[in-house]
């Protein structure tokens, strides 16, 4: 594995997996721009397919059917050079996670919740794959040993702005390639 003009040529694509609010989709079309790749964002695929918004499957399908969802749509993805930013529980899904990781590096955008709480004004609207009597607080706890268990590299980015999230990964994945060749 080895970066060419900052680029990683492999494994090709870099999956960003956090919390709702963790800025996957806004990084993920920095960086794919930065990095020269393609950026698909997985909610998206999800609601083009349904026709409907996540929240909308939440209320009339339940969480589960939205996980059910998502597993599908990231078992049938197989692509090269691109950025992926996931849902924010497409790590509930073991196989889910290991076809991923096998296509690229998983990125762990680790951001607190507090910061997760002023960034989202109301998880109620986002489509969040949660148990009705979950909190936001109960869901970030259960999550996090999940993202840190899947995760290649963590990006602790509670206080960077987009562009400082990218270049951070830039850097990691930089370090992390150099060490392995």
């Amino acid at each position: 594995m080895y970066f060419i003009g900052g680029i990683v040529e492999s494994p090709s694509n870099i999956i960003l997996i956090g919390m709702p609010g963790s800025g996957k989709s806004t990084v993920g079309a920095i960086l794919a721009k930065i990095t020269s790749r393609r950026f698909i964002d997985t909610d998206v695929l999800i609601q083009t397919e349904q026709g409907r918004p996540l929240q909308v499957i939440v209320n009339h399908d339940g969480y589960m059917a939205l996980r059910r969802i998502e597993e599908r749509i990231l078992l049938r993805l197989h692509l090269d050079n691109h950025v992926i930013a996931t849902g924010g529980s497409a790590i509930y899904s073991r196989k889910a996670m290991q076809h991923l990781g096998s296509q690229g590096v998983i990125v762990f955008l680790n951001v607190d919740l507090e910061t997760l709480k002023s960034r989202v004004s109301d998880y109620n609207k986002r489509g969040l794959a949660k148990r009705t009597n979950q909190s936001v607080d109960d869901v970030f706890l259960e999550r996090f040993a999940l993202y840190n268990r899947y995760a290649d590299v963590i990006i602790d980015s509670s206080n960077l702005t987009h562009a400082e999230v990218c270049a951070r990964i830039i850097s990691v994945l930089q370090l992390k390639f150099d060490a392995l060749s």
